[in-house]
């Protein structure tokens, strides 16, 4: 089976129906046949033949149609401008934490730019300038680093040890943890 990815851009959707339009105005294949070699459903390709039949043969309406919707209520050099706030950190702008959350982006942009945005519908704007949602590790405030370290080289061996010479397997929380990424 060949390679698919997980999201198609429109280019790449409008070159498989053209591709499937093609091989149905041939004629020498099923609609069937056509679904299994471009990939989708029987269902689609009998939508992309009703269309082909429609526009006469010509593959103009299998054409991508342009996208319509309310234009952005920033241009591109302001959402840039957004990006830069962001980046600065949340403290800058005088909010209590380093943390973003939609709620407070939505806040600077109303402070900064006098145009209101639904939190909701800032992620995937946000997501298009690069910037992704980060989770801070969660950690005690009261945790003394020098005395985890020193219990885990001095007593963690020997509770180890007791546990392995008790025999059978070990539970599964004392296996060393892989990490991914910075620790």
């Amino acid at each position: 089976m060949a390679w698919q990815p997980k999201h198609w851009t429109a280019q790449q959707l409008e070159e498989r129906r053209l591709a499937a339009g093609r091989l149905l105005r041939r004629g020498h294949l099923s609609q069937a046949e056509v679904a299994r070699r471009v990939g989708v459903s029987e269902s689609s390709v009998s939508r992309w033949a009703r269309r082909l039949h429609e526009a006469g043969g010509s593959t103009r309406g299998l054409k991508a149609r342009p996208r319509t919707g309310r234009p952005s209520k920033l241009s591109s050099g302001e959402w840039r401008q957004v990006a830069g706030l962001v980046r600065a950190g949340a403290r800058t702008y005088g909010f209590p934490t380093e943390r973003w959350m939609l709620t407070r982006v939505a806040h600077l942009i109303h402070r900064t730019f006098r145009v209101r945005y639904h939190p909701n519908y800032l992620a995937e704007r946000l997501h298009r300038l690069g910037l992704s949602p980060q989770q801070p590790r969660t950690r005690a405030k009261e945790r003394d680093d020098a005395l985890v370290e020193a219990w885990l080289k001095r007593d963690w061996p020997r509770i180890k040890r007791g546990l392995e010479e008790a025999g059978g397997p070990l539970p599964s929380w004392t296996r060393r943890v892989v990490r991914f990424g910075p620790a």
